[in-house]
């Protein structure tokens, strides 16, 4: 059968169009097929929505919304980003958190859910995808991320400090959470929901696993004084001064399974678990 001139040539430039389609998605970050329309986004954002459907939307959807295809058989939940509430921050409670933040948890990942560290990705691309996951919340444009709280230098451990410790976790009522002794299962551990009303399971300090939000005595303190936006954990930050702060992350060290200096001060002090209908008594004044 004779092929036309015509036909020849609108071939042509079909496959012209095709190639420059290609290589501009090459270009625009997308190695996973997905097209990238122009939109408003700037090049970074661009470079960000290559990266995000290629490593993201399973889990966070297209939309950001924490309602990818693999949302149904992931507990928790994956991040819903329309809302711009993320629980880990170094900026005070219900303000949206700077940078570092966001790429702390990228290197980091979420202990205790199925979101990895994401180390192999290149500097540069961890803030493309910061940057694109900025876009899917109003709140980015309208309101500066916090002030990060400052975490002062730890103080040495002591007697004392376990002690009043103990007491400020009986005062602030943590164990209607997080049990008598460290174990989650308070009276309230059952009642307890997230900012979307699905059930969420209060820290269980026996396990030894690590935080949510990082691993060290300086990550703690910093949950006590943001708080973990989106749960039921408020932060204290109001109620307790720094000096506080850090007496209460050294007694939750005594419920931990590892050999610990607070925990062989706790033994030597033959510290028991709190009693509930206890009156607490008020923590020693801080030298």
């Amino acid at each position: 059968m004779r092929t036309s001139h015509k036909t020849i040539f609108l071939s042509a430039i079909a496959t012209m169009i095709l190639g420059f389609g290609v290589a501009a998605a090459q270009n625009s970050g997308i190695a996973s097929g997905y097209p990238v329309p122009k939109d408003d986004l700037t090049l970074r954002e661009q470079t960000g929505k290559g990266l995000y459907r290629r490593y993201c939307i399973g889990c966070h959807g297209a939309q950001g919304d924490g309602n990818g295809e693999n949302a149904p058989y992931i507990d928790p939940k994956p991040r819903d980003f329309t809302l711009a509430t993320f629980k880990c921050r170094s900026t005070p409670t219900g303000t949206l958190p700077v940078d570092s933040d966001l790429i702390h948890t990228l290197e980091r990942g979420i202990l205790g859910s199925n979101m990895p560290s994401w180390l192999p990705l290149s500097n540069e691309n961890r803030d493309d995808l910061i940057a694109y996951i900025k876009t899917f919340s109003p709140r980015w444009r309208t309101e500066k991320p916090g002030t990060p709280i400052p975490v002062p230098p730890e103080p040495a451990v002591t007697a004392d400090r376990v002690k009043d410790g103990q007491q400020l976790f009986q005062k602030m009522e943590c164990w209607k959470c997080h049990g008598t002794e460290g174990r989650g299962d308070g009276p309230s551990a059952s009642t307890l929901t997230d900012s979307k009303d699905r059930p969420i399971v209060p820290y269980d300090f026996t396990t030894g696993h690590k935080f949510k939000c990082g691993v060290t005595d300086q990550d703690l303190y910093k949950i006590f004084m943001t708080g973990l936006d989106g749960t039921p954990m408020p932060s204290f930050a109001d109620n307790i001064n720094p000096d506080q702060a850090w007496d209460l992350v050294f007694y939750l060290r005594t419920f931990q399974p590892m050999h610990t200096k607070e925990k062989d001060i706790a033994k030597q002090l033959g510290l028991k678990p709190i009693n509930p209908n206890a009156t607490p008594q008020a923590p020693a004044p801080q030298q």
